[in-house]
């Protein structure tokens, strides 16, 4: 069941990256979303790009930096996609969180957004200041956390996909889903972190 759920978060990613991929450099910029967003997007096309693409980046490299055997064989290339990984992480997030005010849905939109870029921001740094300081338990932690932020993005497709599905009104669910794309996968992160200190432990 562990390597179906694996398996998953890998379909997941690699879908939801090329999707976005082709969206964002094939079609118009907000083609596929709604008028209002679309307008925000135009507005500020520089700071869309600069978190879509690099959070894209994140998504596609983040499963296969869990793979034990990938880490422990090639473990220069992990480094190195690690680097790059936590470079899109930053300027994600960042950009993230100047959008976070632009976002649909008001101040529950931008609050949700504007906290998720912070976290996301913030275990990044922590999960490279375990590795500096050579905290490996720490540093893995910290990017299952991390990378369950970065899941986000593809939580967030289902939600809208069940909103749609279940006749809400998007005006009414989706300044929700700013907190139910992340908070969920966060919970879950943290019991997989629980789990695991408690096997190290016995």
């Amino acid at each position: 069941m562990h390597k179906i759920y694996k398996s998953l978060i890998i379909v997941g990613s690699v879908f939801i990256s090329l999707y976005a991929f082709s969206v964002y450099t094939f079609l118009e910029l907000g083609v596929a979303v709604h008028p209002i967003m679309k307008a925000n997007f135009k507005l500020h096309p520089i700071g869309i790009y600069f978190h879509i693409f690099p959070s894209l980046i994140a998504l596609l490299l983040g499963p296969f930096q869990f793979n034990e055997k990938f880490r422990t064989t090639k473990t220069h290339l992990h480094r190195l996609i690690g680097k790059v990984y936590l470079l899109c992480i930053l300027i994600g997030g960042i950009s993230g969180l100047y959008m976070a005010q632009f976002s649909f849905g008001g101040t529950i939109s931008h609050l949700g957004f504007a906290l998720l870029a912070v976290l996301w921001i913030f275990t990044g740094y922590k999960a490279y200041s375990s590795i500096i300081r050579k905290m490996i338990v720490a540093h893995y932690h910290w990017m299952v956390i991390n990378f369950a932020l970065t899941f986000a993005a593809v939580t967030l497709r289902i939600g809208l996909g069940i909103g749609f599905g279940s006749g809400i009104p998007f005006e009414i669910f989706y300044p929700y889903l700013a907190w139910i794309c992340w908070v969920p996968n966060l919970l879950i992160a943290l019991f997989i972190i629980r789990k695991d200190a408690t096997i190290l432990t016995h």
